[in-house]
């Protein structure tokens, strides 16, 4: 029988009243399309900083629908794209002082909730990246000594006692920390996020598709919505938008959740901080330990379908549960034939240097962020509180960010964007079972970094 919900998370919320649809013109300072993390946290930022702007938001489906409500729950410190990229957007101190930005955000982002009382299982215990082989071990230590040398001075490497202090995972060699990463449960945040957006003055339009984005004006089948500023806040959907179909690439992401788990079992897995954890395989996996003491684990799945293809509410495919059940019994193999709840999938949104950025164009009014590559709940706190100050005329340390009105290239037209993504795919994969092996390090995985621009 099929699931009422996308999602999981979204499962474990009460029944949603739908809100009404667009229909005739409305007039507004801002109109944001969108009612995921980006557009909510916009429009909130904006009323609370001016409460007499009028702002509509506009939703093709509902709000929390897409990857808001799907994700693996991680509030993290770090904004996609390595540091090179960044210097080659914004200079030297580019990686450092976007660092910086996103680590304050984890932060910023409790005491929203806390303000709000949102419900959502908020846990900040930080966020592990383990090396379960010499190979991963090294890509760690190098990968730290970058962030390092950008200036990110927020991880820490520690030794596999450490982490076997923290977690006990299978053959687990040492890990990355940071305190930066917060657990939530993604989908209570986002529907308490727009109750909280609809109490500062923010009107929410469901069931409304946007057909057409032009300066000043939206339309969708029922209306149009006149507005000084429009927000493009579609992230993994904005291939659907017409004009906008290369600008992002929709990755697919998968993931599976266990039943609740005893108490025997936490005893011999421990993970009492309830860190995520990211595994250093190049196709790697992201776990978080719920509330209600399941294991939720997600990956990429089947990455990319034909056309930027962004329906993904049907079933997971059989061979992609197989695989992240391997995957978390592999880590944990106490979880082994652990009963599956349920499994699930979406979209989210790529830029081609895999770095996200936020703009306005002021002759326009027209304004956009997204291509957060999979660590958007946090980075989209970051865009909306930076599209405020960009919207309201402010000069502040947000607005002159490296990731403000900077744009990547289109991504390749088809059949290249399908033949791209899957071979880099594949190339990860084949790099992981030779690491796996060998014990050495497989040069496949940079032929296919250099491919993705990554």
């Amino acid at each position: 029988m099929p699931s009422p919900t996308p999602s999981f998370w979204l499962d474990q919320l009460e029944p949603l009243k739908r809100r009404p649809a667009l229909g005739g013109v409305q007039e507004a300072d801002v109109c944001v399309v969108g009612a995921g993390f980006t557009g909510l946290w916009t429009a909130y930022e904006l009323l609370r900083a001016e409460p007499g702007l009028r702002v509509v938001i506009l939703e093709a489906e509902y709000a929390g629908f897409g990857a808001s409500g799907r994700n693996g729950g991680w509030v993290f410190g770090k904004v996609s794209g390595r540091p090179e990229a960044w210097a080659r957007r914004g200079g030297p101190g580019a990686a450092g002082a976007m660092a910086t930005a996103i680590q304050d955000t984890v932060a910023e982002i409790g005491q929203a909730i806390e303000r709000e009382q949102i419900e959502c299982d908020w846990f900040q215990g930080g966020s592990l990246t383990v090396a379960r082989s010499e190979p991963q071990l090294a890509r760690l230590k190098s990968g730290l000594e970058r962030l390092r040398q950008a200036g990110d001075a927020g991880w820490a490497l520690i030794s596999a006692r450490e982490l076997a202090q923290r977690v006990v995972i299978d053959h687990g060699l040492g890990a990355l920390f940071t305190p930066y990463c917060a657990r939530v449960q993604p989908a209570r945040l986002a529907v308490g996020l727009a109750h909280a957006a609809e109490r500062q003055g923010a009107v929410i339009f469901e069931g409304s598709r946007a057909e057409e984005i032009s300066p000043h004006l939206v339309r969708t089948a029922a209306g149009r919505v006149k507005a000084r500023y429009v927000v493009v806040a579609t992230e993994g959907y904005t291939a659907n938008l017409p004009g906008r179909h290369r600008a992002l690439l929709p990755l697919n992401s998968a993931m599976i959740i266990t039943e609740p788990l005893p108490g025997e079992v936490w005893a011999r897995l421990g993970w009492q901080g309830s860190e995520t954890l990211l595994d250093g395989s190049h196709l790697y996996t992201y776990s978080q330990r719920t509330a209600d003491d399941r294991v939720a684990i997600g990956g990429r799945g089947v990455p990319y379908r034909f056309g930027s293809r962004t329906d993904r509410e049907g079933p997971v495919p059989g061979q992609t549960v197989v695989e992240l059940q391997e995957r978390l019994a592999a880590l944990f193999p106490a979880l082994k034939g652990a009963p599956i709840t349920r499994a699930w999938h979406g979209v989210l949104g790529v830029s081609r240097d895999w770095c996200p950025g936020v703009t306005l164009d002021p002759s326009t009014g027209l304004a956009s962020a997204g291509g957060y590559a999979g660590e958007g709940v946090a980075a989209a706190n970051l865009a909306g509180r930076t599209l405020r100050d960009l919207i309201l005329g402010r000069d502040t340390e947000l607005t002159r960010l490296p990731w403000v009105d900077t744009h990547a290239r289109n991504w390749e037209p088809e059949p290249l964007r399908f033949v791209g993504a899957r071979g880099i795919y594949r190339l990860y994969r084949q790099a992981d079972q030779i690491e796996e092996r060998t014990g050495r390090r497989s040069h496949l995985a940079t032929v296919a970094n250099t491919i993705a621009g990554r």
